[in-house]
C-alpha cells in the first residue's frame, strides 16, 4: 500500500497562502499524509478523479493543523487534487 501527494501550483495573496497538489493512492491503501508546503492549514478541498461515485476525501485532524503532514481518509485507490489554504 502506498500513498503519495505533490505540490503543483503556490499562490500568495494578502495574508493567506493557497497550495494546490495532487495525491495518489494505490495498493488498496485509503489515504496518508500531505505535506502542503505550508506552515500551518486553515483549510483543505478535494476533487476526485474517480470513474465512478465514492465518498468524499476528509481531513483526519483537527484544523487549524502543521501543514507539513495533513492526514487524509479516502476510499480505496483514489487519485484526485487538493487545495490547501493557510499560512
Amino acid at each position: 500500500m502506498s500513498f503519495s501527494s505533490t505540490i503543483t501550483f503556490r499562490d500568495n495573496s494578502a495574508k493567506r497562502r493557497m497550495h494546490y497538489g495532487t495525491f495518489t493512492n494505490d495498493g488498496s491503501s485509503i489515504g496518508g499524509d500531505i505535506s502542503t508546503g505550508l506552515e500551518t492549514v486553515e483549510c483543505m478541498f478535494f476533487t476526485c478523479a474517480a470513474s465512478a461515485v465514492g465518498n468524499s476525501p476528509v481531513v483526519d485532524e483537527t484544523l487549524p493543523c502543521a501543514g507539513n503532514a495533513v492526514t487524509i481518509v479516502t476510499d480505496a485507490d483514489e487519485v484526485g487534487t487538493w487545495m490547501a489554504i493557510g499560512r
